[in-house]
């Protein structure tokens, strides 16, 4: 049977603004993994690249910290959810989450059926009053999923980012009516470099209880990173991860990853300049007559409202990028450690003669 035609597309680099996993990794990654390759080592994490990377996390962190590495984001979130969810609990969420939007039920396939509820709030973000009336619903009827876990998702896919007074709200709301806090951090670093903090004062000391820290879409190659900060978690999650097919054989590979995106600010180099050009496309669309640019931003993704004839000159041109979601004649706009400066003026310019030629 022939290859599809999707499998024989190759996106020029420059015109590629559809996500920050289409670009390639880091070099430093590329690299590490390569090292990794030479000579023997136990399997299953009993190698030294392993303890090498959950050491960094727990010094970046500045707490101890249960670490597994694992191959998605999604298996990240569903993992994390389930160490802290009863199959007849609840997970509080925002509306349009990747938890509860794009991840095709696994959260409620690693939970054996937990129910999500979502939220609403503007910009992507969880309404602390909504949140204060959910975590009391429903609590002691044998007739209700009972809420049992709150999950902030930082930065949003809004692109928008809580500050840590936000985050200690809803922390504090949860914590007060007995339930935990996970946090999905696909784009974490992305979020804690336009805050300006440390990676404690974004987490554990603003009441998060377990992280999915990702790595792939800021530089990675094929992993993502399961954190607990409270260290009980440690026996049932590790069978977790082992059940779930997440306990890879050649762990190494997966650790040497993310012990490099921690070396030599790797991972705060690439989220810095992803953010950069996001803002420097901002600079560029609100200067463009007739380009509305959607929400307050602060991370790597953009959302702008262009008009059908542009994003079909767009598409022409050769770049790629998201639209119609999460509504018609909206355009999503990601960054990413590989994205140049001449190709978000590029873009810009393009959209200006396709305004122009309309």
């Amino acid at each position: 049977m022939p290859e599809s035609d999707a499998t024989l597309v190759r996106h020029p680099a420059d015109r590629m603004f559809a996500s920050d996993n289409a670009v390639g990794a880091s070099t430093e990654i590329v690299e590490a993994v390569a090292r990794a390759s030479a000579g023997g080592h136990l399997a299953y994490g009993e190698d030294a690249y392993t303890v090498e990377a959950r050491r960094k996390v727990t010094e970046v962190f500045g707490h101890e910290a249960i670490v597994h590495c694992v191959s998605t984001g999604s298996a990240a979130n569903g993992l994390a959810l389930a160490t802290l969810l009863d199959p007849w609990g609840s997970v509080l969420c925002h509306r349009g989450s990747h938890i509860f939007y794009d991840e095709c039920g696994a959260p409620e396939f690693f939970t054996s059926g937990g129910k999500l509820i979502p939220l609403d709030g503007p910009d992507g973000k969880i309404d602390p009053d909504e949140l204060g009336r959910a975590v009391r619903a429903g609590v002691g009827s044998i007739h209700s999923a009972q809420p049992q876990v709150v999950s902030i998702t930082q930065a949003t896919e809004s692109g928008s980012v809580y500050t840590v007074d936000e985050i200690r709200a809803l922390t504090t709301i949860a914590h007060d009516a007995g339930l935990r806090v996970h946090m999905d951090g696909a784009r974490f670093t992305n979020a804690l470099v336009a805050l300006d903090i440390t990676a404690a004062e974004m987490t554990w000391r603003a009441g998060v209880d377990i992280l999915s820290f990702g790595v792939t879409k800021n530089g990675g190659l094929t992993t993502d990173a399961v954190v607990a900060f409270d260290t009980t978690l440690g026996t049932e999650l590790a069978y977790r991860v082992k059940r779930a097919g997440q306990l890879t054989s050649k762990m190494r590979f997966q650790s040497a990853q993310l012990a490099a995106y921690l070396t030599d600010d790797v991972w705060m180099r690439n989220a810095r300049h992803a953010n950069a050009m996001a803002e420097r496309l901002v600079d560029g669309l609100r200067a463009t007559p007739h380009v509305h640019v959607r929400g307050t931003g602060g991370a790597n993704i953009v959302f702008c409202h262009l008009p059908d004839a542009t994003v079909e000159a767009l598409t022409d041109d050769g770049f790629v990028f998201h639209h119609g979601h999460p509504e018609p004649g909206v355009a999503r706009l990601v960054t990413s450690h590989a994205t140049t400066p001449d190709a978000v003026d590029a873009l810009v310019a393009a959209i200006r003669r396709a305004q122009d030629a309309a």
